[in-house]
């Protein structure tokens, strides 16, 4: 579609899986799998309802109506849920990336900034438990180096739709750049959904105007080389 949005349904909702191989052990067998997949669930629930101080393996097990014994297997603490839900957020961020490559490479987007920025609004405007995770003070340092690998996932991403698009040339500047704008809208998108939590219509118009500009810049680089 020609300057259009891809649409919303094309990006796949969080998989259990994402959460499941974020364990320290790993279910092998069907039910159990199925039965942590239920406890994820029950946690993002608490999460969402109550915010991360309520994470604890005793309120998530009587949530998920499993014993305490059988959740300690896989998820020992508050961190490891943390890390597990915090898993599975990474996961759908990076597939609506995988999407926004896979439309990029076949159809003809007028405002690329625009696209880019409301298909990530709309996932923070949508997954509640995102935010309340990441708004929250429960980040464990293994969250945190988990989110620095996902980033510069993500910025990758960004690299591979602008060459998608032929807006630049594969080189370690290009992904210096991506890295940065990557940085700098996830920054304001934060700060947008912390203010409003469908997101400040202001500030991320704002943060359009502003990666426009550096979007414009990094073409401009490539033309003149």
């Amino acid at each position: 579609m020609s300057g259009g949005r891809p649409v919303a349904e094309s990006v796949p909702g969080t998989d259990p899986d994402a959460w499941l191989a974020s364990l320290r052990r790993t279910p092998q067998q069907a039910r159990s799998r199925a039965r942590l997949a239920r406890v994820l669930e029950a946690a993002e629930r608490i999460l969402v309802e109550e915010g991360v101080e309520s994470l604890t393996t005793t309120r998530i097990a009587s949530e998920a109506r499993v014993s305490v014994g059988s959740l300690y297997q896989y998820l020992p603490d508050r961190g490891a849920i943390i890390e597990a839900l915090a898993a599975g957020y990474f996961a759908k961020l990076e597939a609506a990336m995988d999407a926004l490559v896979e439309a990029a490479a076949v159809e003809r987007w007028e405002d690329p900034v625009g696209v880019l920025v409301d298909v990530y609004a709309e996932i923070y405007r949508t997954e509640h438990g995102f935010r309340a995770l990441w708004f929250g003070s429960g980040l464990t340092e293994r969250t945190r180096a988990a989110d620095r690998e996902h980033k510069h996932r993500m910025a990758d991403g960004i690299r591979r739709v602008l060459l998608a698009l032929h807006l630049a040339e594969d080189d370690e500047t290009l992904a210096r750049v991506c890295h940065a704008a990557l940085l700098a809208a996830d920054a304001l998108a934060q700060e947008a959904f912390r203010r409003d939590t469908k997101g400040d219509a202001a500030l991320l118009e704002e943060a359009k105007i502003l990666l426009r500009g550096y979007l414009t810049d990094i073409a401009a680089r490539y033309r003149l080389s």
